[in-house]
């Protein structure tokens, strides 16, 4: 008989400001992640990696770091799923969904596209949020290292829509 998975919340808060212009959504939190209280916890995800070689800056390492490369770049982070029943930290376990609520980032930030990493979080966002908000979603394909199939060279690549977002939102000098 297979076990019942428990429902698990997600205990990290978004991560945005009044400046941030672009919104990246997750599925759900990682078992790393929720330990360490922040986004793309786990050593062998490649979010930090893609984004700092997509902005042209240094891999951040502390929590303290991640947020101020997100804070320096107009970053805006959460995940589609607010509670949800998992087992440990893969995707395809994931039942019983409860969305989280987008309207405290919305209503702060100027939000110019929103990006869902990988086709789980894409999933969630299409049943659960983008009729709630009325906004479309570009999908980038998953930093997870589920993702095998996608190298670091081309997650890079495919991630380049992120600064490219950003630069066409400054102001012409």
């Amino acid at each position: 008989m297979k076990a019942k998975k428990n429902m698990v919340y997600h205990p990290i808060p978004p991560f945005f400001d009044k400046n941030s212009k672009i919104l990246i959504l997750g599925s759900f939190p990682s078992v790393k992640s929720r330990e360490q209280m922040f986004f793309y916890g786990h050593p062998q995800n490649r979010f930090w990696k893609v984004a700092a070689a997509v902005f042209g800056q240094e891999v951040p390492q502390s929590i303290a770091q991640k947020k101020e490369f997100l804070r320096q770049n107009n970053i805006a982070v959460w995940d589609v799923i607010g509670a949800c029943e998992i087992e440990g930290s893969a995707d395809s376990t994931i039942r019983d969904v409860t969305p989280n609520d987008l309207s405290q980032i919305l209503d702060t930030a100027d939000i110019k596209k929103i990006f869902v990493n990988g086709k789980t979080a894409e999933r969630y966002y299409n049943k659960y949020t983008k009729d709630v908000i009325g906004r479309e979603a570009l999908c980038l394909p998953s930093t997870s290292p589920a993702n095998a199939a996608w190298t670091l060279e081309k997650l890079i690549d495919a991630w380049k829509v992120l600064r490219e977002t950003i630069l066409s939102d400054l102001p012409d000098i």
